[in-house]
This record gives C-alpha cells, sequence and structure tokens, in this order.
C-alpha cells in the first residue's frame, strides 16, 4: 500500500489539549503526545463561559504577548498569562490582567480550556536589501517539515512589498494581524479569489486585494499598501502554511444541503478542522478530536467570537482520511455554497510504512 505522508507523528508538530485551570502561578500543563513537542504558537480558549476571548501567544512575539482572534485590538502583554513555551507544553501564571487592565485571567481560570499547539522550532532571519529576497525585512520560527512559519515584519505602506516567509514550499493560508495596533485579522487562502481575503472579526468574505493578487512563491508573500497588512512604520505577524501530505490539507468544498452531507478528503484522521463559507455570511467554526473523541461530533468552537462553546449539535464525522458532514445547518453544508478549511492530522492514512490507520 503506498504512503500517503512523510510525517508518521502528526504530534511531533501540533497537538490538541485540554485542561483546567487553577488560578495559580506556575500551572505545568503537559501534552498528552507519546513524544516530546515544545509549541511555538499557542491559540487557548476558555470553554464553559461567553465573554472570553481566543487567545494567541508565539515565540517570536514572546510568550507574554497575546492577540484576540474575536477582536482587532493589537496585542496586550500578559507577564502572566503564559509564562514559558516548556520542551513537552507551557507553563501559565494567574494571568491578571494585561497592559491595560482588560482582557483579564483569559488562561488560566479555575474552569476548562482547549489549546491548539503548533511546532515550528528553527529561527530565521532575513536582511532583504543583503540577501536579495523580498523588499521588507523579517524574521521568525519555521519547520520545513511541518510547512509552517510565524513571520515577524514591519511594513511601509508601498504598494507591492514581498517578504521572505522562510518556507521552502509556497504556503496556501497566511493569516496576518498587526500586533502594535488595531486592525482587522486578513487571511489568504489560496483557494478562494487572489482578489479575496477573510477576516476572523467578520462572519464574510472580503473583495479587496490586501495580497496584491499575487500568489505566494515558495520564498515570499506579496502585500499592498493596506494597513491591515503594511501600514507604514507598523509591526506585522504572519502565519503561514504549505500543504504537507498526510499532517496539514487547506482546500474548499460544496455543500449539499443534506444531512447525508459531502465527504472531504484530507488524506489523514482530523485532529483540527477550522472551516468558513466563502460564498455568504456565516460564522467559523472549529471541532477538534480532543473535544470530541467518538462520532457523530458536536462540540464547536468560534474563532470570529467569545461565546463559550456549542454544544450537542452532532454536525460531523472524523473518518481515516477525511470527514463527512452530517447536518444541515448553513455554517458548514448550505446546499450550492462553497466552503474553505483548515485541517491538521492525527494521524497519516497511510504511513511512510505503508501502515494504514484505523478510523474512529
Amino acid at each position: 500500500m503506498a504512503a500517503y505522508t512523510t510525517i508518521d507523528n502528526p504530534e511531533l508538530y501540533f497537538q490538541t489539549k485540554l485542561y483546567t485551570g487553577n488560578d495559580s502561578d506556575n500551572h505545568s500543563i503537559t501534552l498528552d503526545g507519546d513524544e516530546n513537542m515544545q509549541p511555538d504558537f499557542l491559540w487557548i480558549k476558555q470553554r464553559g463561559d461567553a465573554g472570553y476571548d481566543h487567545s494567541l501567544t508565539d515565540s517570536v512575539r514572546g510568550n507574554t504577548k497575546m492577540l484576540y482572534t474575536s477582536q482587532t485590538i493589537g496585542e496586550g502583554t500578559h507577564t502572566t498569562g503564559v509564562k514559558s513555551f516548556d520542551s513537552d507544553g507551557f507553563t501559565l501564571g494567574t494571568d491578571d490582567g494585561d497592559s491595560g487592565g482588560s482582557y483579564a485571567n483569559l488562561v488560566n481560570y479555575s474552569k476548562n480550556y482547549v489549546a491548539w499547539c503548533w511546532k515550528a522550532g528553527t529561527s530565521f532571519t532575513n536582511d532583504a536589501s543583503a540577501t536579495s529576497i523580498g523588499d521588507l525585512d523579517s524574521s521568525g520560527s519555521l519547520s520545513q517539515t511541518a510547512g509552517f512559519s510565524i513571520c515577524a515584519y514591519t511594513g511601509n505602506g508601498t504598494s507591492g512589498e514581498t517578504i521572505k516567509h522562510g518556507l521552502s514550499t509556497a504556503p496556501k493560508i497566511i493569516i496576518i494581524k498587526k500586533s502594535s495596533g488595531g486592525d482587522n485579522w486578513t487571511m489568504l487562502n489560496t483557494n478562494i479569489s487572489l482578489n479575496t481575503h477573510l477576516h476572523f472579526t467578520s462572519d464574510g468574505a472580503v473583495s479587496d486585494p490586501m495580497f496584491n493578487n499575487t500568489a505566494p512563491t515558495t520564498s515570499v508573500f506579496t502585500v499592498d499598501s493596506d494597513g491591515q497588512v503594511n501600514g507604514d512604520g507598523n509591526v506585522f505577524i504572519a502565519y503561514c502554511w504549505s500543504e504537507v501530505a498526510g499532517y496539514s490539507k487547506f482546500g474548499k468544498y460544496t455543500g449539499n444541503g443534506n444531512a447525508n452531507g459531502p465527504f472531504v478528503w484530507t488524506g489523514f484522521k482530523p485532529a483540527f478542522v477550522m472551516w468558513k463559507k466563502s460564498s455568504g455570511t456565516e460564522d467559523w467554526g472549529l471541532s477538534d478530536n480532543k473535544r470530541d473523541t467518538s462520532n457523530v461530533i458536536g462540540n464547536k468552537l468560534r474563532p470570529n467570537a467569545s461565546t463559550l462553546e456549542h454544544t450537542g449539535n452532532a454536525h460531523m464525522d472524523f473518518l481515516s482520511n477525511g470527514w463527512k458532514w452530517r447536518n444541515t445547518n448553513g455554517e458548514y453544508n448550505a446546499s450550492g455554497a462553497t466552503y474553505i478549511y483548515l485541517a491538521f492530522a492525527e494521524a497519516p492514512f497511510v504511513n511512510s510504512n505503508g501502515v494504514p490507520c484505523n478510523a474512529r
């Protein structure tokens, strides 16, 4: 049987972790995988109460800096939020508020949380004038194996500027946020028009050439002069993913409006699926293999909202090579509607030794 992957153990590069906060300092969270993974990008959400934003930290901006997918504000400084990225997890503090005195205790109340954790791990810097790669200097952390980079740069307000992303393959997904001030999140998804981008903080696709109508290459991505991606003197963070067979898939599908919904092939058993209707206005959705351990999956969170976890709305089956929709809700399966998705693996459909994985 042919192999479908170069990554036999996706847990080395992505894991979902469920934990309970304890509102105390130095709360150590250990990931569940069989091998150690030190995360470089943490996305954390409190599950049980409304009003708690999704909070994102990474090793490039530093563990004390948080961004919020459900907010357009710039990063907050939480000196006692995520205190460290550890060899197999992370450590939390009491998180008693950011530098502005708001968004307190997003990650360590005595509540239930989910953390989605990605590893990059190899530092890079690019002096554009010295290397002749790109127009703007960039730096960050990357994993060529996992097709993931975290890239920081400072804008200059000039349309058509290029930025080295660090990967050796062209990203299919780029998510950019101005970290130095308030503005929209901006997502390039190459499965839809290059003249169209998506925001976490709104429920529709937007026609506007934020990425200068230019597809990313194996070395750079391109931005226009808009302040959301290239404001003069502003600092930005970009999360870039290219597809890796058997580990990650970024595609689109068409809904059929039937409870026997469409099957979406990925080439792996999913651990994480995030989706968005791109042909209309609907909320984002996100499901994973830890909050639901058996089919049919009924739990989802919304990256564009601080609302609590939606439970009991059975909507999808995770399978050995993709997933299947089991509901007619317009958020994910309206007849004839187009949807985009980001998916990461629990296990490849067939590993490099030709051994297939099992379905649930």
